[in-house]
């Protein structure tokens, strides 16, 4: 298999590539992500399979059981039965439990509905049973999850931001002592960290250490108070937090409680805060996920041009960001490379001369065209960089505020 990067005849140089597949380096990472995530579902549906099924036919010949011994304990036929089990189906899917739980809609069960909503975790405790209410969903839905992860990304930002300032005074304070030394022998002039950018390494364990935390302080609440062992309770946190929202185990959904209303503004605040967490690890981890495939792509390319026969002075390979060849930090989306270099690197943008050379559309022209139209005009940047510098969404948010590790090493 070959990768190509570029489009043909465009500004690349031309790549190692075979004649009957012509993949440029975003359609390759693409593809294999895709396949990634494939043989991520696979696995991960036989491992459950594996461990949950038998569980599951145990409950099922348990509950046959039940059933045909109370049928005939009380004399009542097994289509009654079904009948009557179904009806209480229906009871409980809007709202009526045998057990005594708060009311669904009033005005602060109907509040907590629409967090879970707008915040995308979707529990399924509640869900609205007229016509109306399920098309005013819709319309609050669209509006609402779009502000909701607008915040999210804001929260992003700023969380990132934080970070990188905290980092980068931990890295002066370890660079003063050996500002002295570090001046050129040719301009005298003392290196600068106004470039410098922390690894989205570190602040993947920095997010990943908050969020453990929160996840442990907020279990060590629910649990004493939901009755809930301490793992269901970090089940619980994760599985809320990351918005999955399976709804087996959701809090504040007994009738009372003990400090009812301090508890529930503290299981809001923890909801809120642990999503924006999870949410900020999740994005920051993807640019490691990406690093690992541009690792592979790399081997896969090399591979590929050791076994052609016309040597070649260099491989025009997907290179993962920070090798050995560029030992220098390189930011999450842009890489500014040289004139002439002539190529792009695994972690640049398509530049609107590939695009035009490759005839294509692509996402980061996009969000260019909407960056510059936000700006009211096209961006000035002191150094010319052929990647986006901003853009829409997560990743543009971590562009120029983290830098991309290379897993090869």
């Amino acid at each position: 298999m070959g990768w190509r990067e570029g489009g043909g005849g465009g500004g690349g140089g031309g790549g190692c590539c075979c004649p009957g597949l012509r993949l440029n380096e975003d359609n390759a990472r693409f593809a294999l992500l895709a396949l990634f995530i494939l043989c991520y579902l696979v696995l991960g549906a036989a491992v459950f399979s594996a461990v949950e099924r038998p569980r599951e036919l145990r409950a099922q010949r348990a509950w046959g059981r039940r059933l045909a011994n109370f049928s005939r304990s009380h004399n009542i036929s097994r289509g009654q039965l079904a009948a009557f089990l179904r009806e209480y189906e229906k009871a409980f899917g809007v709202g009526i439990r045998v057990e005594p739980l708060r009311p669904r809609w009033d005005f602060t069960g109907a509040f907590y509905f629409v967090g879970t909503v707008v915040s995308t975790i979707g529990f399924g405790m509640t869900t609205p049973a007229t016509t109306g209410g399920r098309v005013f969903l819709i319309f609050y839905g669209l509006a609402g999850c779009s502000a909701t992860i607008l915040f999210f990304n804001l929260f992003l930002e700023r969380i990132i931001t934080l970070l990188a300032y905290v980092l980068r005074w931990f890295h002066q304070r370890g660079e003063m002592g050996s500002a002295a030394r570090r001046v050129s022998s040719h301009s005298g002039e003392v290196d600068s960290l106004d470039g410098w950018k922390p690894s989205v390494y570190y602040v993947v364990l920095i997010l990943g250490m908050a969020s453990i935390v929160i996840c442990c302080c907020a279990s060590a609440i629910y649990s004493p108070i939901e009755e809930w062992t301490y793992a269901e309770s970090l089940y619980f946190c994760f599985v809320a937090f990351s918005t999955i929202g399976f709804g087996d185990l959701v809090s504040s959904q007994r009738q009372a409680y003990v400090n009812q209303t301090l508890y529930r503004a503290a299981n809001f605040l923890l909801i809120l805060t642990g999503v924006c967490c999870i949410y900020s690890l999740f994005n920051v981890s993807s640019i490691i996920i990406k690093q690992f495939l541009n690792w592979m792509l790399r081997k896969i390319e090399c591979r590929h041009c050791r076994c052609r026969k016309k040597p070649r002075t260099h491989c025009n390979a997907v290179h993962p960001l920070g090798s050995k060849s560029r030992r220098q930090d390189v930011s999450v989306e842009t890489v500014c490379d040289s004139e002439t270099e002539g190529r792009r690197m695994s972690g640049e943008m398509i530049s609107v001369k590939d695009f035009l050379a490759s005839n294509k559309v692509s996402l980061a022209i996009m969000q260019k065209q909407l960056s510059e139209t936000a700006n009211g005009g096209p961006r000035q940047s002191h150094s010319r960089c052929n990647g986006l510098s901003r853009g829409v969404g997560a990743l543009a948010i971590m562009n120029n505020r983290l830098v991309e590790t290379s897993v090869d090493r």
